[in-house]
């Protein structure tokens, strides 16, 4: 495995004048940074006031200085340091050319975040975390040209945090998008996790998928009882992730009698508040 490290700032750094556009400079200047094959960006100080724009046009105006990279994470923090809907993201248009080299792309944010025209001929993970992603950056990812493709992973979020789609939109996405070469999808954070499972299961997909991720989102019975139904159908899946799901006890007896491995960890309660029950997603703000 290659060598992985994270890069990034603090406040106080913020404070004395560091910003994402001083990262790459520091990056660049660290020894170690030449035997790296994962690069890993943190938060760079303000990112809940600045966006991430002067790190990705860093790395793609300076692509001979990169090309070691094959795996970019930009925005790993925890709500400690940024909450993920204050994580001010960029665009992400002159990357595609700049790293054809990249195999995993993980993106945590969704604030202003721009995929552009997706064209990569090796990228093989793409994963974007974050409590609402906008149907705008689904839809370039329904065009995007990904022929090597094995893994998607998208948190849908809520709408108070930036989905402002709906189950159209991601069904949208699985009927015209093309990725030959997909074994792991996932469809995860949803405040309407019910009704994308229901989505999911009617995709092309399902047929060649040996990884089904539905977790952290409203999971309940509804969409268990689907999951029961449907899966034998499909005896290339393998695994099936509902880690932080709403099913009740019997429904979890039900699905561990199924014939591949499931996640049926973190079960939640649902909240009573003035006589109705309240599911949330994992992550939101």
């Amino acid at each position: 495995m290659g060598k992985s490290k994270t890069y990034s700032y603090d406040y106080e750094d913020y404070e004395n004048g560091k910003s994402a556009s001083t990262l790459i400079e520091d990056i660049l200047a660290d020894p170690e940074f030449g035997e790296l094959e994962e690069l890993i960006v943190g938060g760079w100080g303000g990112e809940y006031d600045e966006d991430c724009q002067p790190i990705i046009d860093g790395i793609a105006g300076a692509p001979d200085k990169f090309r070691h990279i094959t795996k970019l994470f930009i925005g790993d923090m925890d709500f400690e340091v940024c909450e993920v809907s204050w994580i001010m993201q960029g665009n992400y248009s002159g990357l595609w050319k700049a790293m054809p080299q990249l195999k995993e792309l993980t993106i945590k944010g969704s604030t202003d975040l721009t995929l552009g025209t997706i064209e990569h001929d090796n990228l093989e993970s793409l994963t974007i975390i974050c409590g609402g992603l906008g149907k705008d950056v689904i839809e370039e990812i329904t065009k995007a040209k990904l022929p090597k493709l094995k893994k998607l992973l998208l948190y849908i979020g809520v709408e108070e945090y930036g989905f402002d789609g709906d189950e159209g939109t991601v069904r949208e996405l699985l009927a015209k998008s093309d990725f030959p070469g997909l074994t792991y999808l996932g469809i995860t954070d949803s405040e309407i996790q019910d009704e994308l499972t229901a989505v999911v299961l009617e995709s092309k997909y399902m047929h060649q998928i040996n990884t089904l991720d539905l977790s952290n989102g409203t999971l309940t019975d509804k969409g268990g009882q689907l999951l029961l139904e449907r899966l034998p159908e499909f005896p290339n899946i393998e695994k099936l992730d509902l880690h932080h799901h709403y099913l009740s006890d019997e429904m979890m007896g039900k699905l561990e009698e199924l014939a591949i491995a499931v996640d049926l960890s973190e079960q939640e309660e649902a909240d009573e508040w003035d006589g109705k029950l309240w599911y949330n997603a994992m992550l939101t703000e």
